[in-house]
C-alpha cells in the first residue's frame, strides 16, 4: 500500500473519531444544559413545596429515571411544620420520606460522604425507595447541612448499568451540593415567612396566618365539597386569674393552655391565637359532631388538672367553645365573606356558651 493510500485510511479514521468526538460533545452539552437548567430550577424554588415537587418530579422527568426519592432526617419534625404551614399536604409528596434517625435506614448512611452508585439491594434500599418493577440499580445522593449529613436524593433505574461503582461521581457530586444548599436556603425562607406568622408568647400561629389559611381551607373544602369546622375557645374568667396572679401567672396559663389545645389537635389542623385569650382551630374535612367530639376532649384536657404559675402555685383554668361549620358549594364566588361569616357564627356561638355558664361547648348550626 502506497503512502497515499496509508494517508487516506488515517484521514478516513480520523474523520470518524473527530465525528464521534462531535457528537458525543453533542450529547454532553445537552446533558450540561439539562443538569444547569435543572439546578437553577432547584435554587430558584419559591418555597419548600416547589423544591420537594421540582427534586421528585423535575429531576425524574429531567433524567428520565424510574423513581426518585427524597430521604430528609427531621427528629424535632420542623422541616414537616414548615411544609405544612405553606399549606401543602403530605400526600402530595409521596416520594418525600421523613424520619427521625438514619440509623438502619440503609447501611451506606454510615459513610455516605459521597454519592453512592451501585446495584439495588432489596434487603438494603427498600426503606429508601418504592417498590419498582425490574428495578436494579441506584444512586444515592446526599444532602448536608453544615458538615452534617441530613438525609439523600435517591435515583432508581431498571438498567442495570445506569448507576455503577465505575461511573463518575463528579455530577452527582455537584447536584448534592447545590440541592443541599437549595434545602437550606427553602427552609430559612420558611421560617422567615412564618415569624411574621408566630405569636412570640405561645409560639402559635398568629390571627394574620389564621386569615391566610382560612381562605386556603376554605378553597380546599369548595373544590372536595368536603366541611370545614371552627372552633373558637375563650379561657373563662381570665381578667381573674391577671388581677389576683400577676400577668406573668396570665403569660404562663396561656403557654400552657396552648399546649394542652395541640396534644389533642391533629397535623392537618389549623390551630392559631387569635387574640387576648382567645384561640381558633379550624378542622378541615371535618362535619360539625365530629367538630363537637374534639372540642370536648380539648375541653376535658384542660380541665383536668390546676396549671402551675411558679412558686408552687397553681390555678384551675376552664374554657368555652363555640363551634360552627362551612361548607362552600361550588358556586361561591366569594370566600373571603364566606369566612368572616364562618368566625363570627363561632363567636355567637362561643358567646353562648358563655351565657349557658362557661366550661361548656355551643354550636351554631346556621350555614
Amino acid at each position: 500500500m502506497s503512502s497515499q493510500d496509508d494517508l487516506a485510511t488515517e484521514l478516513a479514521r480520523t474523520q470518524r473519531l473527530l465525528t464521534q468526538l462531535t457528537e458525543e460533545v453533542k450529547k454532553n452539552s445537552g446533558i450540561l444544559r439539562r443538569s444547569q437548567h435543572r439546578e437553577l430550577t432547584l435554587l430558584h424554588a419559591d418555597d419548600l413545596a416547589a423544591l420537594f415537587r421540582q427534586m421528585l418530579f423535575g429531576l425524574k422527568e429531567s433524567y428520565r429515571l424510574d423513581a426518585v426519592t427524597v430521604v430528609l432526617c427531621d427528629p424535632d419534625h420542623d422541616i414537616r411544620h414548615l411544609l405544612l404551614a405553606s399549606g401543602a399536604g403530605m400526600g402530595e409528596f409521596p416520594g418525600l420520606v421523613f424520619i427521625d434517625a438514619l440509623a438502619g435506614l440503609s447501611p451506606q448512611y454510615v459513610a455516605l460522604r459521597r454519592p453512592w452508585l451501585g446495584a439495588f439491594t432489596r434487603s438494603d434500599h427498600q426503606l429508601i425507595l418504592p417498590r419498582v418493577d425490574g428495578e436494579a440499580s441506584i444512586a444515592m445522593i446526599p444532602l448536608r447541612h453544615k458538615g452534617k449529613l441530613i438525609g439523600s436524593i435517591n435515583f432508581c433505574s431498571v438498567d442495570t448499568g445506569r448507576f455503577t461503582a465505575a461511573h463518575a461521581i463528579d455530577f452527582f457530586d455537584h447536584l448534592g451540593v447545590i440541592a443541599s444548599f437549595a434545602l437550606e436556603n427553602a427552609v430559612n425562607r420558611a421560617r422567615l415567612r412564618r415569624s411574621g406568622f408566630t405569636d412570640v408568647l405561645t409560639g402559635w400561629n398568629n390571627r394574620r396566618y389564621l386569615q391566610v389559611r382560612l381562605g386556603e381551607e376554605l378553597a380546599r373544602a369548595r373544590r372536595d365539597a368536603t366541611t370545614l369546622t371552627c372552633l373558637m375557645l375563650d379561657i373563662d374568667h381570665f381578667k381573674r386569674v391577671n388581677d389576683t396572679c400577676g400577668h406573668a401567672a396570665g403569660d404562663e396559663v396561656l403557654r400552657e393552655i396552648a399546649q394542652r389545645i395541640e396534644s389533642q389537635v391533629r397535623a392537618s389542623d389549623v390551630a392559631a391565637r387569635y387574640g387576648g385569650e382567645e384561640f381558633v382551630i379550624l378542622l378541615p374535612n371535618t362535619d360539625t359532631a365530629s367538630g363537637e367530639l374534639l372540642a370536648e376532649r380539648i375541653r376535658a384536657e384542660i380541665g383536668s388538672m390546676p396549671i402551675d404559675i411558679g412558686k408552687q402555685e397553681s390555678v384551675a383554668v376552664t374554657v368555652s367553645i363555640g363551634i360552627a361549620c362551612a361548607a362552600p358549594p361550588q358556586s361561591d364566588p366569594d370566600l373571603k365573606t364566606t369566612g368572616e361569616s364562618l368566625i363570627a357564627r363561632a363567636d355567637v356561638a362561643l358567646y353562648a356558651a358563655k351565657s349557658a355558664g362557661r366550661d361548656r361547648l355551643a354550636v351554631n348550626a346556621q350555614a
